[in-house]
């Protein structure tokens, strides 16, 4: 097993409208300039943009923490809306919630 028990995933899901033609190039330019400002944030280990091959037109960030205090200090921080605002236009509210927090109980 190794030393990932503990780390945290943030899941963001994103569906952009399907009447707007343009929108995944937008979700990924978003995508890329949220992660050049976030790069060098504490506690931050990674992030990925995934397209859900199940569901067209849907999106998801997967990002990982060293720890549940590291997210919740980045997320409890000034910058935190204003970084990450080019990405909520295509948060998916067909969900109950648009983002999912998981914990890391094992990894191999």
């Amino acid at each position: 097993m190794s030393g990932a028990a503990g780390r945290v995933r943030i899941m963001l899901y994103l569906r952009p409208s399907p009447a707007d033609p343009a929108a995944g190039d937008a979700v990924t330019e978003a995508y890329h300039r949220i992660s050049k400002d976030l790069a060098g944030t504490p506690g931050l280990l990674g992030n990925e943009l995934l397209r859900v091959m199940t569901d067209e037109g849907a999106y998801a960030v997967l990002s990982e923490w060293e720890s549940m205090a590291a997210f919740r200090d980045w997320e409890a921080g000034s910058a935190h809306r204003g970084t990450t605002s080019p990405l909520r236009p295509y948060q998916d509210t067909g969900l109950p919630s648009p983002f999912a927090l998981f914990e890391v109980l094992a990894a191999y």
